[in-house]
């Protein structure tokens, strides 16, 4: 088993600690993994990225070109990355703020209005946890469970405060198939 993932969007909306969760679980349950965070020359607002790669092998490189798997955060970040998803591939998206379809055909698209969901919790900060809730529950490369416990670890002692919001928008994000 090999999972090469694309996390995107706009610096600030927590795709860097959405990889930084997705590694450490996968790490917990005893699997090969690598993460290479991406900036761009803001950080708020910016473009963000990280790749994330899951093996039960060995990985020879940390480049991602072709995913099998695009979060999209945002709409720029769907349409840089479409193209590079493989066929029979994942992009799950944050459907609150697309503004037009998306147009691909050789691979699965689950929208998740994220940012409306992640708002009804009370913060949209924690869209990206509906998200990464949506895609664990879907692939079951990790467990839902690791994840929501390793929260607390990768969060730290600073952040505890938000440790309940992000655990509820993981458990709403887990609802979507």
């Amino acid at each position: 088993m090999k999972e090469e993932i694309i996390m995107a969007g706009s610096g600030g909306q927590g795709i860097m600690f959405a990889g930084t969760l997705l590694a450490h679980v996968a790490m917990e349950e005893g699997l090969n993994v690598t993460y290479f965070p991406s900036y761009g020359a803001e950080m708020r607002g910016g473009t963000a990225n990280c790749k994330v790669i899951i093996s039960d092998e060995n990985i020879g490189s940390p480049i991602v070109t072709n995913p099998s798997t695009l979060l999209a955060m945002n709409e720029s970040s769907l349409e840089m990355f479409t193209p590079k998803v493989k066929r029979g591939g994942l992009i799950i998206v944050n459907s609150s703020l697309l503004k037009k379809e998306i147009e691909t055909d050789d691979v699965e698209i689950l929208k998740i209005p994220a940012t409306e969901l992640a708002e009804k919790l009370g913060d949209s900060r924690v869209a990206n946890m509906v998200i990464l809730g949506a895609y664990v529950n879907r692939r079951k490369i990790v467990s839902l469970e690791r994840t929501v416990d390793s929260l607390s670890k990768v969060l730290g002692e600073g952040k505890k405060n938000l440790l309940k919001l992000n655990r509820e928008a993981l458990r709403k994000g887990e609802k979507y198939r």
